[in-house]
């Protein structure tokens, strides 16, 4: 498949199907840029939807604790850590959190963002300039509808693979 911008495009295989998401560089260019390192390091493989809302959206990215593939996967604390790096600075912009919108997970502090994010199922503008926008599902969402729900969710559904685009051999 040729997309648009490839370096700017996430291919992420789930237990459900296929999602892509086309991230915006132009918006949130430090999530992007953190998110392309998760992924080309493959620190995203194997990672839980460990909290999933109906008619809201369906988080994951928990590298450290909801990581399927490593032995500190741990089910009760998926949605507790992060990756190794630092937290993330807010880019908050206007970019409206809608349905197929990828956005970062965070605590209460703006810049607590780091390896977790969500994909909402539904408009969510409660979220809007609040939580960084950094994508938008252009394939797939149909998978996304698919994914198990829960809080936590037993027998998640996963990322089995997350890749940029450019870096998938056509």
């Amino acid at each position: 498949m040729a997309y648009a911008d490839p370096e700017n495009t996430l291919v992420i295989e789930t237990t459900k199907g296929k999602v892509v998401i086309a991230m915006r560089p132009d918006v949130a260019p430090g999530h992007v840029e953190h998110i392309k390192k998760l992924a080309r390091e493959g620190a995203y493989d194997g990672v839980v939807f460990h909290r999933v809302i109906d008619g809201f959206m369906a988080q994951t990215g928990d590298v450290k604790f909801g990581n399927t593939n490593l032995p500190e996967f741990n089910p009760s604390r998926a949605g507790t850590g992060g990756s190794q790096y630092p937290n993330i600075k807010q880019e908050f912009s206007a970019e409206p959190h809608l349905r197929g919108t990828a956005s970062m997970a965070r605590a209460q502090d703006p810049n607590s963002a780091n390896s977790q994010f969500f994909i909402c199922f539904a408009d969510a503008p409660f979220l809007n300039r609040q939580y960084t926008v950094w994508g938008q599902v252009i394939e797939g969402m149909e998978n996304v509808d698919q994914i198990k729900r829960g809080e936590p969710v037993i027998n998640p559904d996963k990322m089995v693979s997350v890749k940029v685009a450019a870096d998938i051999a056509e």
